[in-house]
Protein backbone atom coordinates (compact mmCIF):
# COMPACT_ATOMS: atom_id res chain seq x y z
CA UNK A 1 0.00 0.00 0.00
CA UNK A 2 1.30 3.54 -0.12
CA UNK A 3 2.31 5.69 2.37
CA UNK A 4 0.57 5.93 5.20
CA UNK A 5 -1.45 9.58 6.35
CA UNK A 6 -1.32 10.14 9.96
CA UNK A 7 -5.43 10.11 11.10
CA UNK A 8 -5.01 13.76 12.25
CA UNK A 9 -3.65 15.31 8.18
CA UNK A 10 -6.89 13.57 7.40
CA UNK A 11 -9.40 15.08 9.57
CA UNK A 12 -7.58 18.28 9.10
CA UNK A 13 -7.44 18.06 5.11
CA UNK A 14 -11.54 17.60 4.96
CA UNK A 15 -13.77 20.52 4.25
CA UNK A 16 -16.02 19.46 7.17
CA UNK A 17 -16.08 17.48 9.76
CA UNK A 18 -16.57 13.81 9.31
CA UNK A 19 -19.34 11.91 10.56
CA UNK A 20 -18.79 9.21 12.91
CA UNK A 21 -19.26 6.29 10.32
CA UNK A 22 -16.59 8.27 7.48
CA UNK A 23 -14.42 8.50 10.81
CA UNK A 24 -14.64 5.07 11.82
CA UNK A 25 -14.00 3.75 8.16
CA UNK A 26 -10.87 6.48 7.98
CA UNK A 27 -9.83 5.02 10.63
CA UNK A 28 -9.83 1.31 9.61
CA UNK A 29 -8.56 1.98 6.76
CA UNK A 30 -5.44 3.93 8.07
CA UNK A 31 -4.87 0.80 10.74
CA UNK A 32 -4.97 -1.83 8.25
CA UNK A 33 -2.94 0.31 5.82
CA UNK A 34 -0.33 0.57 8.81
CA UNK A 35 -0.73 -3.70 9.58
CA UNK A 36 0.12 -3.98 6.31
CA UNK A 37 3.68 -1.75 5.75
CA UNK A 38 4.33 -2.53 9.15
CA UNK A 39 2.90 -5.86 9.70
CA UNK A 40 1.34 -7.56 13.11
CA UNK A 41 1.15 -4.84 16.00
CA UNK A 42 -0.20 -4.30 19.32
CA UNK A 43 -3.12 -2.04 20.08
CA UNK A 44 0.05 0.43 21.93
CA UNK A 45 1.56 0.51 18.75
CA UNK A 46 -1.57 1.68 16.60
CA UNK A 47 -2.48 4.52 19.44
CA UNK A 48 0.95 5.87 19.09
CA UNK A 49 1.39 5.38 15.15
CA UNK A 50 -2.49 6.74 14.34
CA UNK A 51 -2.50 8.99 17.18
CA UNK A 52 -5.88 8.01 18.19
CA UNK A 53 -7.09 7.28 21.59
CA UNK A 54 -6.80 4.37 23.42
CA UNK A 55 -10.85 3.48 23.47
CA UNK A 56 -10.97 4.79 19.59
CA UNK A 57 -8.04 1.86 19.29
CA UNK A 58 -9.64 -0.72 20.99
CA UNK A 59 -13.40 -0.13 19.37
CA UNK A 60 -11.47 -0.19 16.11
CA UNK A 61 -9.53 -3.59 16.91
CA UNK A 62 -12.76 -4.78 17.87
CA UNK A 63 -14.49 -3.91 14.63
CA UNK A 64 -11.99 -5.08 12.90
CA UNK A 65 -12.03 -8.53 14.35
CA UNK A 66 -15.75 -8.95 13.86
CA UNK A 67 -15.20 -7.65 10.59
CA UNK A 68 -13.00 -10.87 10.18
CA UNK A 69 -10.07 -8.46 8.72
CA UNK A 70 -7.39 -8.77 11.37
CA UNK A 71 -7.35 -11.43 14.62
CA UNK A 72 -4.33 -12.01 16.89
CA UNK A 73 -1.16 -14.03 15.67
CA UNK A 74 1.35 -13.92 18.49
CA UNK A 75 2.21 -11.38 21.36
CA UNK A 76 5.05 -8.76 21.92
CA UNK A 77 8.18 -10.07 22.89
CA UNK A 78 8.44 -7.18 25.26
CA UNK A 79 9.59 -8.19 28.54
CA UNK A 80 7.32 -6.66 30.46
CA UNK A 81 5.14 -7.18 34.22
CA UNK A 82 2.29 -9.10 33.58
CA UNK A 83 1.20 -10.79 30.06
CA UNK A 84 2.67 -10.08 27.02
CA UNK A 85 0.47 -7.50 24.76
CA UNK A 86 -1.42 -9.00 21.90
CA UNK A 87 -0.27 -8.76 18.12
CA UNK A 88 -2.88 -7.78 15.35
CA UNK A 89 -2.47 -8.99 11.91
CA UNK A 90 -4.50 -8.85 9.36
CA UNK A 91 -6.22 -11.94 8.15
CA UNK A 92 -4.23 -13.47 5.34
CA UNK A 93 -6.81 -16.23 4.26
CA UNK A 94 -9.49 -13.82 4.02
CA UNK A 95 -8.96 -13.71 0.15
CA UNK A 96 -6.90 -15.61 -2.22
CA UNK A 97 -5.87 -14.16 -5.18
CA UNK A 98 -4.02 -14.68 -8.50
CA UNK A 99 -1.61 -12.76 -10.58
CA UNK A 100 -0.43 -13.93 -14.22
CA UNK A 101 2.33 -12.77 -16.35
CA UNK A 102 1.40 -13.05 -20.15
CA UNK A 103 3.93 -13.17 -22.91
CA UNK A 104 3.38 -13.87 -26.44
CA UNK A 105 5.02 -17.31 -26.08
CA UNK A 106 4.52 -18.25 -22.37
CA UNK A 107 2.29 -17.79 -19.16
CA UNK A 108 2.84 -18.28 -15.43
CA UNK A 109 0.64 -18.10 -12.91
CA UNK A 110 0.66 -17.55 -8.86
CA UNK A 111 -1.57 -18.14 -6.17
CA UNK A 112 -1.52 -15.62 -2.96
CA UNK A 113 -3.06 -14.60 -0.37
CA UNK A 114 -4.89 -11.61 0.77
CA UNK A 115 -1.18 -10.16 1.87
CA UNK A 116 -0.12 -11.24 -1.23
CA UNK A 117 2.45 -13.83 -0.27
CA UNK A 118 3.15 -16.81 -2.83
CA UNK A 119 1.21 -20.24 -2.19
CA UNK A 120 1.98 -21.37 -5.67
CA UNK A 121 2.58 -21.16 -9.00
CA UNK A 122 2.45 -22.78 -12.11
CA UNK A 123 2.77 -22.39 -15.87
CA UNK A 124 -0.08 -22.37 -18.13
CA UNK A 125 -0.15 -23.53 -21.74
CA UNK A 126 -0.84 -20.91 -24.54
CA UNK A 127 -3.11 -21.43 -27.54
CA UNK A 128 -5.35 -23.78 -24.90
CA UNK A 129 -7.52 -21.16 -23.06
CA UNK A 130 -9.91 -23.51 -21.24
CA UNK A 131 -7.01 -25.66 -20.30
CA UNK A 132 -5.28 -22.66 -19.18
CA UNK A 133 -8.28 -21.85 -16.60
CA UNK A 134 -8.72 -25.26 -15.43
CA UNK A 135 -4.89 -25.69 -14.30
CA UNK A 136 -5.53 -22.25 -12.65
CA UNK A 137 -8.85 -23.49 -10.95
CA UNK A 138 -7.02 -26.91 -10.19
CA UNK A 139 -4.03 -24.85 -8.52
CA UNK A 140 -6.56 -22.84 -6.27
CA UNK A 141 -8.07 -25.81 -4.80
CA UNK A 142 -5.38 -27.75 -4.48
CA UNK A 143 -4.02 -24.91 -2.02
CA UNK A 144 -7.35 -23.78 -0.44
CA UNK A 145 -7.32 -20.27 -2.22
CA UNK A 146 -10.86 -21.38 -4.16
CA UNK A 147 -12.22 -19.55 -4.86
CA UNK A 148 -10.32 -16.60 -6.27
CA UNK A 149 -11.12 -13.07 -4.82
CA UNK A 150 -8.99 -11.16 -7.49
CA UNK A 151 -7.04 -12.12 -10.69
CA UNK A 152 -4.29 -9.12 -12.23
CA UNK A 153 -3.65 -10.19 -15.83
CA UNK A 154 -0.19 -8.66 -16.80
CA UNK A 155 0.11 -8.65 -21.16
CA UNK A 156 1.72 -6.77 -23.95
CA UNK A 157 -0.14 -4.70 -25.95
CA UNK A 158 -2.59 -1.66 -24.82
CA UNK A 159 -4.66 -1.51 -22.39
CA UNK A 160 -7.86 0.70 -22.42
CA UNK A 161 -8.03 2.80 -19.66
CA UNK A 162 -11.77 3.61 -20.09
CA UNK A 163 -13.10 -0.35 -20.60
CA UNK A 164 -9.92 -2.15 -19.11
CA UNK A 165 -9.81 -4.40 -22.25
CA UNK A 166 -6.70 -5.70 -23.88
CA UNK A 167 -6.24 -3.96 -27.46
CA UNK A 168 -5.19 -5.86 -31.00
CA UNK A 169 -2.27 -4.70 -31.68
CA UNK A 170 1.11 -5.58 -32.41
CA UNK A 171 -0.24 -8.74 -34.05
CA UNK A 172 -0.77 -10.58 -30.60
CA UNK A 173 -1.88 -14.39 -30.51
CA UNK A 174 -5.86 -13.76 -29.99
CA UNK A 175 -5.45 -15.96 -27.22
CA UNK A 176 -3.91 -13.44 -24.60
CA UNK A 177 -7.82 -11.53 -25.31
CA UNK A 178 -9.36 -15.61 -25.31
CA UNK A 179 -7.59 -16.39 -21.89
CA UNK A 180 -8.95 -13.21 -19.97
CA UNK A 181 -12.66 -13.65 -21.89
CA UNK A 182 -12.50 -17.24 -20.45
CA UNK A 183 -11.61 -15.96 -16.91
CA UNK A 184 -13.82 -13.72 -16.49
CA UNK A 185 -16.57 -16.47 -18.04
CA UNK A 186 -15.61 -18.85 -15.54
CA UNK A 187 -14.00 -17.55 -12.36
CA UNK A 188 -15.90 -15.28 -10.02
CA UNK A 189 -12.76 -13.24 -8.83
CA UNK A 190 -12.82 -9.57 -10.25
CA UNK A 191 -10.22 -10.52 -13.43
CA UNK A 192 -8.05 -6.80 -14.09
CA UNK A 193 -6.04 -6.79 -17.01
CA UNK A 194 -2.98 -4.57 -17.35
CA UNK A 195 0.08 -4.01 -19.66
CA UNK A 196 3.10 -6.14 -18.30
CA UNK A 197 5.81 -2.79 -18.43
CA UNK A 198 3.11 -0.64 -16.03
CA UNK A 199 3.26 -3.93 -13.61
CA UNK A 200 6.90 -4.16 -14.09
CA UNK A 201 7.13 -0.41 -13.32
CA UNK A 202 4.93 -0.54 -9.92
CA UNK A 203 7.11 -3.56 -9.01
CA UNK A 204 10.28 -1.73 -9.53
CA UNK A 205 8.54 1.82 -7.46
CA UNK A 206 7.74 -0.23 -4.52
CA UNK A 207 10.18 -2.95 -4.32
CA UNK A 208 12.73 -2.86 -6.77
CA UNK A 209 15.32 -0.35 -7.70
CA UNK A 210 12.89 3.26 -8.08
CA UNK A 211 12.00 2.64 -4.31
CA UNK A 212 13.70 6.45 -3.60
CA UNK A 213 12.36 8.80 -6.62
CA UNK A 214 8.75 9.91 -7.84
CA UNK A 215 9.31 10.47 -11.37
CA UNK A 216 10.95 7.53 -13.63
CA UNK A 217 10.39 5.69 -16.82
CA UNK A 218 11.29 2.42 -17.09
CA UNK A 219 12.30 1.03 -20.36
CA UNK A 220 11.41 -2.59 -20.76
CA UNK A 221 14.23 -4.69 -22.59
CA UNK A 222 13.13 -8.04 -23.43
CA UNK A 223 11.40 -9.85 -26.57
CA UNK A 224 10.65 -6.22 -27.71
CA UNK A 225 10.74 -3.53 -25.78
CA UNK A 226 8.08 -0.92 -23.90
CA UNK A 227 8.24 2.27 -21.60
CA UNK A 228 6.08 2.48 -18.42
CA UNK A 229 5.51 6.82 -17.42
CA UNK A 230 5.70 7.44 -13.99
CA UNK A 231 5.23 10.62 -13.04
CA UNK A 232 4.82 12.71 -9.49
CA UNK A 233 4.64 8.99 -8.27
CA UNK A 234 1.80 8.39 -10.69
CA UNK A 235 1.72 5.61 -13.31
CA UNK A 236 0.54 7.48 -16.92
CA UNK A 237 -1.06 5.50 -19.28
CA UNK A 238 -2.29 7.89 -21.68
CA UNK A 239 -5.53 8.87 -23.06
CA UNK A 240 -6.07 5.67 -24.88
CA UNK A 241 -3.19 2.98 -23.05
CA UNK A 242 -0.66 3.80 -24.96
CA UNK A 243 1.87 6.06 -23.21
CA UNK A 244 5.11 4.23 -23.29
CA UNK A 245 4.65 2.30 -26.44
CA UNK A 246 8.36 3.03 -27.16
CA UNK A 247 9.08 0.33 -29.61
CA UNK A 248 6.75 2.66 -32.38
CA UNK A 249 9.67 5.63 -31.98
CA UNK A 250 11.10 6.52 -35.54
CA UNK A 251 14.42 6.01 -35.37
CA UNK A 252 16.54 7.75 -38.24
CA UNK A 253 18.49 5.12 -39.93
CA UNK A 254 16.59 2.41 -39.76
CA UNK A 255 15.06 0.23 -43.06
CA UNK A 256 11.81 1.96 -42.81
CA UNK A 257 8.99 3.97 -40.69
CA UNK A 258 7.04 2.02 -37.67
CA UNK A 259 3.31 1.41 -39.10
CA UNK A 260 0.18 1.07 -36.64
CA UNK A 261 0.66 -2.58 -36.25
CA UNK A 262 4.23 -2.93 -36.86
CA UNK A 263 6.86 -1.57 -35.04
CA UNK A 264 9.79 -2.63 -37.26
CA UNK A 265 11.04 0.26 -38.61
CA UNK A 266 11.27 2.06 -34.48
CA UNK A 267 13.31 1.25 -31.51
CA UNK A 268 12.22 -2.01 -31.25
CA UNK A 269 14.26 -2.64 -34.48
CA UNK A 270 17.20 -1.21 -32.56
CA UNK A 271 16.72 -3.18 -29.24
CA UNK A 272 14.71 -5.43 -29.09
CA UNK A 273 16.24 -8.99 -28.29
CA UNK A 274 16.38 -10.10 -31.90
CA UNK A 275 18.10 -6.68 -33.08
CA UNK A 276 20.71 -7.06 -29.59
CA UNK A 277 21.39 -10.93 -30.89
CA UNK A 278 22.30 -9.53 -34.43
CA UNK A 279 24.45 -6.63 -32.82
CA UNK A 280 26.56 -9.27 -30.79
CA UNK A 281 26.54 -11.94 -33.93
CA UNK A 282 28.48 -8.95 -35.56
CA UNK A 283 30.42 -8.31 -32.68
CA UNK A 284 31.52 -12.49 -33.20
CA UNK A 285 29.41 -13.51 -30.75
CA UNK A 286 27.27 -16.34 -31.20
CA UNK A 287 24.87 -17.12 -28.32
CA UNK A 288 21.36 -16.13 -26.46
CA UNK A 289 21.15 -12.68 -26.44
CA UNK A 290 21.09 -12.14 -22.29
CA UNK A 291 24.41 -13.53 -22.47
CA UNK A 292 26.47 -10.81 -24.74
CA UNK A 293 24.23 -8.11 -22.76
CA UNK A 294 25.98 -10.02 -19.58
CA UNK A 295 29.64 -8.96 -20.82
CA UNK A 296 30.10 -12.29 -22.83
CA UNK A 297 30.55 -10.00 -26.32
CA UNK A 298 32.81 -8.02 -25.35
CA UNK A 299 33.32 -3.95 -24.42
CA UNK A 300 32.51 -3.05 -27.94
CA UNK A 301 29.41 -4.87 -27.92
CA UNK A 302 28.74 -3.11 -24.71
CA UNK A 303 29.23 0.19 -26.36
CA UNK A 304 27.36 -0.18 -29.79
CA UNK A 305 23.95 -1.29 -27.04
CA UNK A 306 24.41 1.27 -25.06
CA UNK A 307 24.70 3.97 -28.10
CA UNK A 308 21.14 2.59 -29.36
CA UNK A 309 20.04 2.86 -26.00
CA UNK A 310 20.38 6.04 -25.26
CA UNK A 311 18.54 7.55 -28.23
CA UNK A 312 15.38 6.34 -26.61
CA UNK A 313 16.37 7.65 -23.19
CA UNK A 314 17.72 10.98 -24.64
CA UNK A 315 13.55 10.77 -26.44
CA UNK A 316 11.99 10.15 -22.80
CA UNK A 317 14.40 12.70 -21.20
CA UNK A 318 13.56 15.49 -23.86
CA UNK A 319 9.72 14.74 -23.56
CA UNK A 320 9.35 14.10 -20.02
CA UNK A 321 12.42 14.83 -17.97
CA UNK A 322 11.86 12.01 -15.43
CA UNK A 323 14.89 12.63 -14.14
CA UNK A 324 15.68 8.67 -14.12
CA UNK A 325 15.32 5.97 -16.18
CA UNK A 326 15.74 2.09 -15.03
CA UNK A 327 16.58 -0.58 -17.63
CA UNK A 328 14.37 -3.26 -17.08
CA UNK A 329 13.68 -6.93 -18.60
CA UNK A 330 15.79 -9.88 -18.83
CA UNK A 331 18.35 -7.68 -21.00
CA UNK A 332 18.08 -4.79 -18.43
CA UNK A 333 19.09 -7.01 -15.99
CA UNK A 334 21.50 -8.95 -17.71
CA UNK A 335 23.71 -5.44 -18.64
CA UNK A 336 23.33 -4.15 -14.56
CA UNK A 337 24.83 -1.34 -13.37
CA UNK A 338 27.63 -1.82 -15.97
CA UNK A 339 25.32 -1.35 -19.49
CA UNK A 340 23.82 1.67 -17.51
CA UNK A 341 26.63 3.37 -16.52
CA UNK A 342 27.44 3.52 -20.11
CA UNK A 343 24.03 4.50 -21.43
CA UNK A 344 24.30 7.37 -18.94
CA UNK A 345 27.79 8.52 -20.03
CA UNK A 346 26.13 8.87 -23.78
CA UNK A 347 23.03 9.72 -22.65
CA UNK A 348 24.65 12.93 -21.24
CA UNK A 349 26.10 13.75 -24.42
CA UNK A 350 22.74 13.94 -26.42
CA UNK A 351 20.59 16.01 -24.17
CA UNK A 352 20.97 18.85 -21.60
CA UNK A 353 18.44 17.38 -19.56
CA UNK A 354 20.21 15.51 -16.21
CA UNK A 355 19.34 11.73 -15.92
CA UNK A 356 20.00 9.01 -14.01
CA UNK A 357 19.85 5.43 -15.54
CA UNK A 358 19.80 2.47 -13.33
CA UNK A 359 19.50 -0.94 -13.84
CA UNK A 360 17.05 -3.01 -12.72
CA UNK A 361 16.91 -5.02 -9.60
CA UNK A 362 14.26 -7.48 -10.59
CA UNK A 363 14.82 -8.64 -14.28
CA UNK A 364 12.36 -10.06 -15.81
CA UNK A 365 10.25 -11.24 -12.00
CA UNK A 366 8.96 -7.65 -12.43
CA UNK A 367 6.02 -8.41 -14.64
CA UNK A 368 4.67 -11.36 -12.19
CA UNK A 369 5.70 -9.11 -8.92
CA UNK A 370 3.97 -6.04 -9.93
CA UNK A 371 1.01 -8.51 -10.89
CA UNK A 372 0.84 -9.93 -7.12
CA UNK A 373 1.30 -6.35 -5.86
CA UNK A 374 -1.56 -4.58 -8.03
CA UNK A 375 -4.18 -7.99 -7.18
CA UNK A 376 -3.34 -7.10 -3.51
CA UNK A 377 -4.11 -3.94 -3.59
CA UNK A 378 -7.28 -4.47 -5.60
CA UNK A 379 -8.71 -6.52 -3.01
CA UNK A 380 -7.65 -4.53 -0.42
CA UNK A 381 -9.52 -1.17 -1.52
CA UNK A 382 -12.59 -3.85 -1.64
CA UNK A 383 -12.54 -5.77 1.17
CA UNK A 384 -10.83 -3.05 3.79
CA UNK A 385 -13.56 -0.44 2.49
CA UNK A 386 -11.77 1.68 -0.05
CA UNK A 387 -13.52 0.43 -3.56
Amino acid sequence: MGAVIPAKALTAAAPSPASPSTARAINDRLALGLLQSEGPLTATQLKHLTGLSRPSVADLVERLTEAGLIEVVGESGAQRRGPNARLYGIVARRAHLAALDVRTDSATAVVTDLLGLPLAEVSLPVDAVEEAVDRLDALTREVGAAPLHTVVVGAPGLVSPDSGQLGDTLRLPSWHRDLVAALRRRLAAKVVVENETNLAALAEQRIGAARDVDSFVLLWLGAGVGAAVVLDGRLRRGASGGAGEIGFLPVPGTAALPSDTDCGGGFHALAGRRAVTALAAEHGFRGPAEEAVAGAAGEAFLDALAERLAIGAAAVAAILDPGCVVLAGELGHAGGPALAARVAARLSTLTPVTTEVRATVLGGAAVLAGARLAAREEAQAVLFGGG
